[in-house]
């Protein structure tokens, strides 16, 4: 993950052709098939980027990456040398200590806001791991790092115990590069990319350590950690070259083959967790179980399962005095998400006390008085065509004898037109209209798929509601 430094791109609709490529492959197993349905139909999740990196309130990981790029820029007292800030990147470990964290406050926050499931970074691309590993000392639980005398030190082992004691999926978030590990960042060589920095091909063994390094990871996420619902595998640059697709510009930058032995990482996992939904981003083949659009809303449905992983702020990690999106916004994000038959995945980045920023914790207040109201055209939902006409959106629940069309609001507060005329798009006979969250009685007309529905002169600028109105078609 990295940086976002402008919302334009977020508020347009793009094709996602240009991010995904053709070559999604449904898994086999029926009890992977089965979680994954059940994964489509929670429809809103809350994602977590945090590590020691939260101390300097910079992007993830990226500032020791030598590529120049604009998510990747040193800044700092450290920032003139590469070397010298890399250590005291590095260096972060012996002063976290965020004594504020408590997963339950989370929890109920996150649940309270509809939330459903969580995702959250065991492991960054830097290395440092939130949790107990056994593989290395750069991690949360070390007696180098000050918060491994609390006893709440295993960070990603709270977070999943928390959130699964209120019915969440959990999902292990694991970055498959490490540029701590001297197997993937070799100190003989210096770093030139995001990429290993040496030619697997002619050092074996070395490659070897790393896969073996890796595999013993997963397995411990795998076996000591509770019930597992998703394994989310980032860093895309790590895979056999014969997947590189040079059409896409990031890709273009990969030399050496990358091969990990998903097949056998895989198979391990889902022999600890059966069912468990893999997410080799990017990775087109049978170890993509869902496509993940970045930052992005597809224009139209994808003919696979897929989920929207979207920053609540513009950066993934902490950053003091970052500017949040509005409720409005994440509302009308979630309902044009949803009506592509998608999943909203959104991230809060905790700070380096453990805990969230204020105005994510409001920002999560609005959505859950809205979700109470509007849920039942989210959850469990599935696209239904002609997906939105103008700035109304439509769902559709219980095999199609219910359909949901979320007209969005131009402001904070729902104001209604006297007539709403809802363009559905098919001509079944609509037995009732109603307003989610209003008791009045509407009047409607059909004439063959458009629906006029007449709203009292006491509703149009007085509805109570905020952010989108839904009106309910029953058949």
């Amino acid at each position: 993950m990295r940086n976002v430094f402008t919302f334009l791109l977020i508020i347009l609709f793009f094709n996602i052709a240009d991010a995904q490529k053709d070559g999604y492959v449904a898994p086999t197993d029926t009890a992977v098939q089965h979680k994954l349905a059940q994964w489509q139909d929670l429809k809103f999740g809350l994602f977590m980027h945090w590590g020691p990196y939260s101390e300097w309130g910079v992007v993830e990981s990226w500032s020791i990456c030598p590529e120049d790029e604009g998510w990747t820029q040193r800044r700092g007292p450290y920032s003139a040398d590469y070397n010298t800030y890399v250590k005291a990147y590095e260096n972060l470990q012996t002063t976290f200590n965020p004594t504020h964290f408590d997963p339950d406050k989370w929890v109920k926050a996150a649940k309270d806001a509809g939330m459903k499931y969580v995702v959250f970074t065991t492991k960054h691309h830097d290395g440092f791991c939130m949790f107990d590993t056994k593989e290395t000392d750069y991690k949360v639980t070390s007696a180098k790092t000050p918060f491994s005398a609390n006893p709440k030190s295993n960070v990603a082992l709270e977070i999943f115990n928390a959130f699964r004691k209120e019915n969440f999926m959990t999902g292990a978030y694991f970055s498959k590069p490490d540029w701590h590990s001297p197997y993937y960042w070799w100190p003989y060589f210096p770093p030139k990319d995001r990429n290993v920095n040496y030619d697997p091909a002619k050092y074996p063994a070395r490659w070897q350590q790393f896969k073996d390094y890796t595999y013993n990871q997963i397995q411990e996420l795998m076996t000591g950690y509770g019930k597992m619902d998703i394994l989310w595998l980032d860093g895309g640059w790590v895979r056999p070259l014969k997947t590189v697709d040079k059409s896409v510009e990031w890709q273009q930058g990969i030399k050496y083959d990358q091969d990990i032995d998903m097949p056998k990482i895989a198979a391990m996992a889902r022999a600890k967790q059966p069912g468990l939904i893999v997410v080799d981003r990017t990775v087109a083949g049978p170890y993509e179980n869902y496509t993940t659009p970045e930052q992005q809303v597809p224009a139209e449905p994808l003919s696979h399962p897929w989920e929207t992983c979207m920053t609540m702020g513009n950066s993934w990690s902490y950053v003091p005095g970052d500017h949040y999106k509005s409720s409005q916004q994440i509302v009308q994000l979630l309902i044009k998400i949803v009506s592509r038959g998608g999943n909203l995945l959104m991230n809060i980045g905790p700070g380096p006390d453990g805990d969230w920023d204020p105005e994510a914790y409001k920002r999560l207040a609005d959505i859950g008085k809205w979700i109470k109201i509007n849920g039942e055209g989210i959850y469990s939902s599935k696209a239904v065509a002609p997906y939105s006409a103008g700035d109304i959106f439509f769902t559709q629940t219980n095999g199609g004898s219910n359909e949901y069309a979320f007209l969005l609001a131009k402001n904070n507060d729902v104001a209604l037109e006297p007539v709403v005329k809802i363009a559905t798009g098919n001509d079944k006979k609509v037995k009732s209209v109603s307003l989610l969250g209003v008791k009045h009685k509407l009047k409607w007309k059909q004439e063959g798929g458009d629906i006029s529905v007449t709203i009292p002169q006491s509703l149009q600028s007085n509805s109570g509601l905020q952010y989108a109105a839904a009106f309910k078609i029953s058949y």
